[in-house]
């Protein structure tokens, strides 16, 4: 059986014919990308108990769910990420794609916050004994640890969240950064943050369509 849907007079097939169906983006979705993890960055990340990992390898594309305890994603230094892989069902195929293509995309969740944190890189696989004795759980260490090379680091814009209403009646950490100071520190202060918190969140919010 064809896994791709048939073809249709209507199917988009160029970028020219992709860039024609959508305005250009603003300034400040160009400007938001960082290429390390600095402190906003950083608190969110603390703050958050689970992301989701992109891989793609020989077996195609991947999008694997990983969570634990707030901060078990650990930053080593501004542009080095050390991601514990805990006991799960072995099939082990973010790890099997890394092996194929260490290119990675990581997108953070905070229970609470609608705005997302996407981070992009390149990752390698260490069994370095410190590293699972720092990342371990009282006795249980890490089989492995998913080290990730940061290349780029954004936020993304809280409407898919509003929109599917994820943290309906959640309170937001208080430790956690706002969506303002993240974009702000990305664009080394291009984005203002209180146009961001005060204009541009709260306009998502009631522009969902």
């Amino acid at each position: 059986m064809d896994a791709n849907p048939a073809a249709s007079p209507f199917d988009v097939a160029s970028p020219e014919a992709l860039a024609a169906l959508y305005p250009p983006p603003t300034e400040r979705a160009v400007a938001k990308v960082g290429d390390r993890l600095e402190g906003r960055s950083t608190a969110f990340i603390a703050s958050s108990p689970f992301f989701i990992l992109s891989t793609t390898g020989r077996h195609g594309p991947h999008a694997t769910p990983r969570g634990d305890a707030p901060g078990f994603a650990t930053l080593l230094d501004e542009r080095t990420l050390a991601l514990p892989d805990r006991r799960g069902n072995n099939r082990l195929d973010a790890l099997r794609d890394v092996l194929d293509d260490p290119r990675v995309a990581l997108l953070f969740f905070v229970p609470g916050i609608n705005e997302t944190l996407r981070v992009h890189g390149t990752a390698r696989i260490t069994t370095d004994p410190a590293l699972r004795a720092r990342l371990a759980m009282g006795r249980a260490l890490p089989a492995t640890v998913l080290l990730v090379a940061v290349t780029e680091v954004y936020i993304q814009c809280p409407r898919a969240l509003l929109r599917g209403g994820l943290w309906s009646g959640t309170q937001r950490p208080d430790a956690a950064p706002t969506g303002g100071e993240m974009i702000a520190e990305h664009s080394q202060g291009r984005v203002d943050r209180r146009d961001y918190d005060e204009v541009v969140a709260p306009r998502c919010a009631a522009e969902l369509y």
